[in-house]
């Protein structure tokens, strides 16, 4: 199957390569290049995070969306893998109750989303709503 001229390529794990950019309109582009499942994934924690945090600023960065409070650097990104989406929240350390999956940073921490997963049953947004009062990361 040949890809369109005008399609995002994805990277290794099905993860769309989108050119960096501010706003709404690069996450979009994202979310529509997200592969199968994830994109319904990406959609509904894009609209999660702005019902959670509607002044939130928005940008597409190395390949990944990005949450932030504007002059408060960003509290949130994901990325697409080949089984899962990873979200990384920056302060996670912080957010009670920790998300689950620990970086190699110090203060981030992970939760994974797998297809089938029941959103509505995790704390996602409350660790959105934590994470957005938290001090951002500066990229």
């Amino acid at each position: 199957m040949t890809k369109a001229p005008d399609e995002p390529k994805l990277l290794s794990g099905g993860n769309p390569q989108i050119a960096k950019g501010y706003g709404d309109g690069p996450i979009q582009a994202y979310i529509a290049a997200m592969p199968g499942w994830k994109s319904d994934v990406g959609r509904k924690l894009d609209a999660l995070i702005v019902k959670t945090v509607p002044d939130v600023h928005k940008a597409v960065k190395w390949n990944s969306p990005f949450y932030g409070i504007e002059g408060d650097g960003w509290f949130l990104s994901y990325h697409c893998f080949a089984k899962y989406i990873k979200l990384t929240f920056f302060r996670g350390t912080s957010l009670d109750p920790v998300p689950p999956v620990a970086s190699k940073t110090p203060e981030t921490r992970y939760f994974h989303i797998h297809d089938g997963d029941d959103l509505d049953k995790t704390p996602l947004a409350e660790w959105i709503r934590q994470a957005s009062r938290l001090p951002g990361e500066r990229m």
